[in-house]
């Protein structure tokens, strides 16, 4: 029964999708202009000493993947904050539904929106001609991490529109993400950062999600640069997903 109320609210999420492409489309089409930017503008990276792909690519597809299903995530915690902003969301807190079944569908909504990104920027890497060294199990390990990372962006945005309840929010749930991205290894590897942007890169659990995510396109898929990346995944979503349950168990009508 819970799960057929969370259902239903994933549902009028993903419906919002093309009644409202207004509120989806320039998620989308971000990671599609950071792909073709970075991988154009920065071409040469792949000469530096050290560097491992072969083509620029190789390197970014991986990253703008992730924030696409990361701003699937974001814009299902806008649709949450423009319900607590117009007041409907207060007709869900004043039903006899569960406040877990409530959060549930926003998260349910994060994870199947992110599909839409992955499957655009993995067509835009075709095209691009990066290298998929690993094949389908490269491409497995991009999925896992950018539905996982789509899961803890919901839960973040949801998290903030349950405690602001506006709109208002929404520059500071795009920041976040932003800033765990690119304080990572979003476009230097680790041994190419210097200064405070290595240490901070070193601990950020940013750097091992994407190496998880990139894995195929430079190599062969390793279980020792998955499992640290699993780790980081599961403590990002299981800090955030605590986050956004105590949101939702204090909210009220």
């Amino acid at each position: 029964m819970n799960f057929d109320i969370a259902w239903g609210i994933a549902r009028r999420s993903l419906m919002l999708i093309p009644r409202q492409p207004s509120t989806f489309f320039p998620s989308l089409m971000m990671p599609v202009f950071l792909t073709i930017s970075f991988a154009g503008a920065f071409s040469g990276i792949v000469l530096l000493t050290g560097f491992p792909a072969e083509k620029a690519i190789d390197w970014f597809v991986p990253m703008t993947a992730l924030q696409g299903a990361a701003f699937a995530g974001i814009t299902t915690g806008m649709g949450t904050a423009r319900d607590m902003e117009n007041g409907f969301y207060d007709r869900f807190l004043l039903s006899p539904a569960p406040r877990m079944a409530l959060l549930l569908g926003p998260l349910i909504a994060s994870v199947l929106r992110a599909f839409i990104p992955l499957a655009i920027l993995l067509l835009l890497a075709l095209v691009g001609g990066a290298n998929f060294r690993d094949g389908l199990l490269g491409v497995a390990t991009l999925v896992i991490a950018g539905l996982g990372f789509a899961l803890a962006a919901g839960a973040w945005a949801v998290g903030l529109a349950l405690r602001f309840r506006t709109q208002q929010i929404v520059p500071l749930m795009q920041s976040g993400t932003f800033l765990l991205v690119f304080l990572s290894t979003a476009q230097m590897p680790l041994e190419l950062l210097g200064g405070w942007l290595h240490a901070v890169a070193r601990v950020n659990p940013m750097t091992y999600i994407l190496e998880l995510a990139r894995q195929g396109f430079l190599g062969e898929v390793a279980w020792s640069t998955t499992w640290p990346g699993l780790i980081a995944l599961a403590g990002l979503i299981g800090v955030l997903g605590v986050f956004a349950a105590r949101g939702m168990q204090k909210v009220t009508p």
